[in-house]
């Protein structure tokens, strides 16, 4: 089947910037992208480029090219899923909060309720994508859903993970390392894998994208960020190592990562990892070992988080250690509330485990980060009392975070904290000033000459 027209459920990180490349590179395609969040697809909308509800660098530039021409946002779910011949589900699969797999298992609730809704509006047969990130599966469970709706339609279910790294998802898109594309190895399914595979060829080297069975790609996307996440927390234990032997994490880090069997990516110590993907995909792996009663293999996996979370309440104890074991009442800024550069997401963020705790030990809280709202910090905050959320502030100048503060922590990468004036920054604040480089991306012996008492992750 050739493609002329698709259809994307949900208009966030993953399906917003996807569908803008797809668009872009496919103009004979009208992809239309769906959302029941009236003011994020309002913002898609809007005609100044820097109110789109995603930041990623060059998104802009995309969206202006192809909207209007055959990209469009909408919140008619009904008619885009009606009009297309291929549906892609991008909807949030958070990890349950709820019942049973309670903080493991991944909530399928808005897979479901997309499945229900195709298979009550389609008129004739659709190829269905889980772009979604998935336990092993699903597919089965949608398939299941489709294929009882009574209709006569014929659906084919196809997986195709994302491998986007926020902050630089654009140009992922334009030159993925792969696409990956599974599906039933029947005459239909192979057919509609082709039809997939013909939409990539568009722009990708038909040697880079990968077909399998369907579940092999679903447990293909989980692997990866599995391994990935467990570089961050391999460095970030040795950090700690370094820290207490006199190493250096950033010499270990680079030594080691000259080997070409190891290589240098993911190898950066940090306060700790965050995004939407690699906890939660994680701790889905462990229920579905746990499930099948392989407890070694769960617990092999679970140990990555719990690094994780041992790295991000460690830089928080390690901040009130330093000054001089209380913080209550003490002015601390904390530069960057994204989880990473270049990227507006703060899911999981470690800013968010560390101005939680310094909040619970009565520290008064500044926040600075260039692309994040106010909005959006409250919100992350919103399992605090509200009695304590008078603890935090967000302002939107640098130098005014870090105005009589008695420390500064910086917790995303951003490369506008390099070309700060620190002088200025350390003249401003109270002494001794405290500098906690969660990132490692300030120069050590220049803050040190400035004044400061600087602090980086494994050194």
């Amino acid at each position: 089947m050739k493609i002329n027209s698709i259809c994307c459920i949900g208009a966030g990180y993953v399906g917003g910037p996807t569908m803008a490349v797809i668009a872009q590179k496919c103009p004979g395609i009208k992809v239309t992208v769906v959302d029941l969040n009236e003011a994020r697809i309002a913002a898609w909308n809007d005609s100044n480029l820097e109110n789109l509800p995603v930041y990623e660098p060059g998104l802009d530039a995309v969206v202006a090219e192809a909207r209007g021409r055959n990209l469009f946002f909408s919140t008619d779910v009904d008619k885009a899923i009606d009009e297309a011949q291929m549906i892609f589900i991008s909807v949030n699969t958070p990890t349950k909060n709820y019942g049973a797999g309670k903080g493991m298992a991944a909530d399928l609730k808005y897979i479901e309720l997309c499945a229900r809704q195709i298979a009550r509006v389609a008129k004739q047969d659709k190829i269905v994508v889980e772009k979604s990130t998935l336990p092993v599966r699903t597919a089965e469970a949608i398939k299941n859903i489709l294929d009882h709706t009574g209709n006569g339609v014929q659906f084919q279910i196809l997986s195709n993970p994302e491998f986007l790294a926020e902050g630089t998802a654009v140009q992922d898109l334009h030159n993925p390392d792969r696409v990956l594309i599974g599906g039933d190895s029947t005459v239909a399914g192979k057919e509609a894998i082709q039809s997939l595979v013909e939409v990539y060829s568009n722009w990708v080297p038909k040697e880079q994208i990968l077909t399998s069975n369907v579940w092999s790609s679903e447990l293909s996307k989980l692997t990866a960020n599995a391994f990935l996440a467990q570089r961050v927390s391999s460095i970030n234990a040795i950090s700690e190592l370094c820290e207490k032997t006199g190493a250096d994490v950033n010499e270990v880090s680079k030594a080691i990562g000259m080997d070409a069997r190891i290589g240098s990516k993911f190898l950066k110590a940090s306060v700790g990892f965050g995004g939407s993907c690699f906890q939660k995909d994680i701790l889905n792996l462990v229920y579905i070992a746990k499930s099948y009663g392989l407890h070694e293999v769960a617990d092999y996996w679970e140990q990555v988080v719990i690094m994780n979370d041992h790295q991000k309440n460690r830089f928080s104890r390690n901040i009130v250690k330093t000054l001089y074991n209380t913080v209550s009442g003490k002015k601390i800024a904390l530069l960057g509330w994204a989880f990473k550069k270049d990227t507006n997401d703060t899911r999981e963020s470690a800013a968010i485990s560390v101005a939680s705790d310094l909040i619970a030990e009565q520290a008064n809280v500044m926040v600075y980060d260039p692309k994040v709202s106010e909005k959006q910090v409250i919100s992350d905050l919103n399992a605090l009392p509200t009695e304590e959320l008078k603890h935090i502030k967000i302002v939107t100048d640098p130098y005014e975070a870090c105005k009589g503060a008695h420390a500064v922590a910086i917790l995303t990468e951003w490369d506008e904290f390099t070309s700060y004036d620190w002088k200025k920054i350390y003249d401003s604040m109270l002494k001794p000033a405290f500098v906690f480089d969660g990132r490692n991306i300030l120069d050590k012996q220049k803050m040190k000459d400035i004044g400061f008492t600087y602090t980086a992750v494994g050194s």
